[in-house]
């Protein structure tokens, strides 16, 4: 990675000098000569004042690829396209994949959007109108409306000429979708399989027609977990009527396997990891309301811990402990949240009661295990059986509602509609904290006698 960020520096510096000695002929040359990745990261990278010469030098269709390979989420793609004339930068909005043209335009006011689109032929401005008008995070608002299809009634040799006319338009090539008369999807057919048939073959002996495909409502995470369960490199999307909407493709789907991640990290840990770039300020103020929320609830832990004073007093080898078992029994519990969260972002084989027995078990042998280590190290290491007994008692079943709040907490909110990676680990670790010192003492209560002075 360090590498490659060092080539980057190196390219954006010697593009940078082409176009301050105005070598523009040498600048395009080595421009075009890039990937369309790295033709977007240095892009966006340049010195504005190099910019505003770059993309008058550039062409539409080279600018396309360097905005299409853009991302929303991690460059101010606005404003880079709002540094060019609004002609110019609708001229690129209609030479991009119609889906990213879609995301770029969700990123502004609705007055620039109408003013981009108003420029846009209307064919092609409705195309985008109906992307854009699809709800975020949903199978409509990733797909792709350059696709190749055909009818049904073709020869291979018919097809391969149709596939070379529309490939250029394309976002994907490697499946041929076969419509019927009424743009009905009825099969799909491999690139492999066209290149491998006689061209005089009917398509129709050769066109798989058991077809896997979404509907335009689905969530992108279900989504992208079908195209991963069947390593498909594209899915269809339909209507109800199995009319052909879209394709979503594979890159598509790795973005959404990026995003979910990002959200049930951003979830487990109370911010949002994907503003990478924040200032100091916006970072500080997006975390303080929830560590001032974690500070009330640990507040009560505070005052939990207080009303113990006397139990503590008489036994102050009691306080040695506190942190131990709150601090094992939160990442027991955020263990069991981030196990209970997969489990529901990718559909676990097991359900009901079955998960939760499941849990229950899990949570009794990890408690165990602990509380048997934690008996043996404290008894040994104090000289007092019975201290051992309470702490590792404690720690049995401190470890073993936490594992099982770390479980029910992210299903309630599932249950409920809500993303359960909000169940986040320092909620789940804070009110661990609570629990676990709740049992700690009132185990201790009940053994005190046997160890003071043991």
């Amino acid at each position: 990675m360090a590498d490659q960020l060092e080539q980057l520096n190196e390219t954006i510096e010697l593009l940078s000098d082409l176009l301050h000695s105005g070598q523009d002929t040498e600048f395009i040359e080595s421009f075009e000569s890039l990937h369309d990745f790295e033709m977007a990261q240095v892009y966006a990278e340049l010195p504005a004042q190099f910019r505003s010469v770059a993309w008058r030098l550039l062409s539409d269709d080279v600018l396309a690829r360097v905005f299409d390979n853009l991302d929303v989420d991690e460059v101010d793609i606005v404003t880079l396209l709002q540094e060019m004339p609004p002609q110019r930068g609708a001229r690129i909005l209609q030479e991009m994949y119609a889906d990213n043209a879609a995301d770029l335009l969700q990123e502004m006011p609705a007055r620039l959007v109408a003013t981009y689109l108003s420029l846009i032929p209307k064919d092609e401005a409705n195309v985008i109108r109906k992307l854009i008008n699809y709800d975020d995070q949903t199978a409509g608002s990733l797909m792709s409306t350059e696709y190749l299809a055909v009818e049904e009634d073709l020869h291979v040799d018919e097809v391969m000429r149709l596939v070379k006319k529309q490939a250029l338009e394309a976002e994907s090539i490697s499946y041929v979708y076969v419509l019927d008369s009424q743009d009905q999807l009825t099969g799909v057919i491999s690139l492999r399989d066209l290149l491998t048939h006689s061209d005089d073959l009917a398509v129709s002996e050769i066109t798989k027609d058991r077809i896997v495909s979404v509907k335009a409502g689905d969530d992108q995470e279900d989504v992208a977990q079908i195209v991963a369960d069947y390593n498909f490199l594209s899915i269809p999307v339909t209507d109800d009527n199995n009319r052909l909407l879209g394709v979503i493709t594979v890159d598509d789907i790795v973005d959404v396997i990026d995003e979910e991640a990002v959200e049930d990290y951003s979830g487990l840990a109370a911010v949002n990891v994907s503003q990478i770039n924040d200032t100091p300020w916006h970072s500080a103020v997006k975390r303080i309301p929830w560590l001032i929320a974690l500070l009330l609830l640990g507040m009560t832990t505070a005052t939990l811990i207080s009303s113990y004073d006397d139990l503590v007093r008489r036994a102050s080898i009691l306080a040695a402990f506190i942190s131990l078992i709150t601090g094992t029994a939160g990442n027991a519990g955020t263990q069991a949240l981030a196990l209970a969260v997969r489990r529901i972002a990718v559909g676990s084989e097991q359900t009901g009661w079955k998960d939760f027995l499941s849990e229950i078990v899990a949570g009794i042998i990890v408690g165990i295990a602990t509380g048997v280590s934690v008996f043996t190290i404290v008894a040994v290491w104090k000289q007092n059986t019975m201290l051992g007994v309470a702490v590792g008692l404690a720690m049995t079943m401190a470890i073993i509602v936490a594992n099982l709040a770390g479980y029910l907490i992210p299903v309630v909110i599932d249950k409920i509609g809500f993303d359960p990676a909000v169940a986040s680990g320092p909620f789940i670790t804070t009110l661990s904290d609570l629990t676990s010192v709740l049992i700690y003492f009132s185990v201790a209560q009940l053994f005190i006698a046997h160890f003071v002075g043991g």
